[in-house]
């Protein structure tokens, strides 16, 4: 008798039809048996259900109710022991599916994979992949976690969990995403496989739900805020029920937090509380980051804490600018009263 199928892929679609078949046919295409491939509409206007129904995939259409509840949806209608959660707007890439189910067995938490960066049309940024080194642990990122609230992990589309571990889901309450508490709870309930590979294709254009590409606002940061405190508090009780000898770090003296304060401070008109900077820069310190970077983390906080505020906001801007290879020429312009250098900027994105 043949084995079931042991990687689900869940593709929450809320109007984008015009990025959905691609990124349906990028699992379709691979037609792995080990591979069970299911489509939920999140109540789109757009048109996407009827691009969605032309696949012949298994699909389903609901109320709009947020990712959250679109990908419970998916998830209730799939049996494998492990799921993928790709992105309406994303894709993986030949031989993706091949090389992850490879590399799934029952003490894996969650599988994370590196991904290239397009735009709407599919061409790769100048920015270079979102990158992760190749390893196989859960004390080393549970450790980051404990210490910090996080670890380097990719967006919703580069990253495999374990079914018992998006069980997690059902609790949540503050927060209309998916990528949050399961990635962070993940070191606790088994390892972590990071794989350096580009498996798949994480899209940057116009109608992104991230605000990373948007000029900095003050009600998106407080947002922000607001959910990781959440979900800290969350976390924290996972923790105490699965591993109650760790003691996970107060978030406000998180990393997480002290920049986001900071940031907000800026997006919000108010000079930045010098007593808050140096408790900032100590926290940096003890950041898993190369050297290099902290070094411009740091140089680039000290000229927003002394710079008027506008050109605060500019180079809060500027730095948000994933689509951009940020330069110390960019930030001098920036500072400056200028503009970033041309060559910098990513391809113009086509609607």
């Amino acid at each position: 008798m043949p084995e079931g199928p042991k990687l689900a892929v869940i593709i929450a679609c809320h109007n984008y039809a015009r990025f959905v078949e691609r990124a349906i046919r990028s699992v379709r295409d691979q037609a792995h048996p080990a591979c069970e491939l299911v489509v939920v509409d999140d109540g789109s206007t757009d048109g996407a259900w009827e691009v969605i129904c032309r696949t012949g995939v298994s699909a389903y259409r609901i109320e709009n109710a947020g990712q959250l509840h679109a990908c419970r949806y998916g998830l209730e209608r799939t049996s494998a022991p492990f799921v993928l959660f790709l992105d309406a707007d994303d894709e993986l890439k030949p031989h993706a599916l091949e090389t992850i189910i490879r590399r799934l067995d029952p003490d894996v938490a969650k599988l994370q994979f590196s991904l290239t960066r397009i735009d709407a049309d599919g061409n790769e940024l100048p920015c270079g992949p979102a990158r992760f080194e190749t390893f196989r642990d859960r004390e080393g990122p549970a450790r980051q976690i404990l210490r910090s609230g996080a670890y380097k992990t990719p967006p919703t589309s580069g990253n495999v969990f374990r079914r018992d571990l998006c069980g997690l889901l059902r609790d949540i309450d503050y927060e209309p995403s998916i990528d949050g508490i399961i990635l962070f709870a993940a070191p606790f309930f088994g390892d972590i496989v990071s794989l350096s590979d580009e498996l798949g294709c994480y899209r940057i254009h116009d109608a992104n739900d991230s605000a990373l590409h948007r000029p900095p606002e003050a009600r998106l940061i407080e947002r922000d805020i607001a959910r990781f405190l959440r979900r800290m508090s969350h976390l924290r009780r996972i923790i105490e029920s699965c591993a109650p000898d760790r003691r996970l770090v107060d978030p406000r003296r998180t990393f997480f937090f002290r920049e986001r304060s900071f940031y907000l401070d800026i997006a919000s008109g108010r000079w930045p509380r010098a007593a808050g900077l140096p408790g900032l820069l100590v926290t940096l310190l003890g950041e898993p980051l190369p050297l290099k970077h902290k070094a411009g983390l740091a140089l680039f906080f000290l000229l927003s804490w002394m710079a008027p505020g506008d050109r605060a906001m500019a180079l809060l801007a500027y730095r948000g600018q994933s689509v951009h290879r940020r330069s110390a020429l960019g930030f001098a312009k920036v500072i400056l009263g200028g503009k970033p250098p041309a060559e910098t900027a990513a391809p113009a994105t086509r609607r």
